[in-house]
């Protein structure tokens, strides 16, 4: 980051609980609900000062959920994949099985439904 004034470099202190070296991304994922993350930014060449403060008014996390985990990366590789197939035909036959596997497993609900009219 740039200064606003003279556009010399500037300095990004978390705190004042949070020890120096603390980076603002540490300080943001070890919030807790409601705290308060004060930061300073100095320019030491111009004197140039700015205080802001963070408040973390919710957090969502996956934390615990294994399977929404799991499924999550499971998701992401299928979806990788997908996209390095190029034949058409391959993406139709993929898409047929995946629904026959769907109509097999009872325990599947359907929530995206056929919308390209096949």
């Amino acid at each position: 980051m740039d200064c606003p004034a003279c556009d010399s470099p500037i300095t990004l202190e978390v705190g004042p609980e949070q020890p120096l070296s603390t980076s603002l991304p540490d300080a943001l994922l070890t919030a807790e609900e409601d705290e308060c993350i004060e930061i300073t930014r100095n320019c030491w060449t111009c004197g140039w000062h700015e205080d802001r403060q963070i408040r973390v008014e919710s957090i969502e996390t996956t934390e615990g959920d294994e399977a929404a985990v799991e499924r999550a990366v499971l998701l992401n590789e299928i979806t990788d994949e997908l996209s390095a197939i190029d034949s058409l035909a391959t993406l139709k036959d993929t898409l047929a099985e995946v629904r026959r596997q769907r109509q097999l497993d009872p325990t599947t609900t359907d929530t995206n439904r056929d919308t390209t009219g096949e």
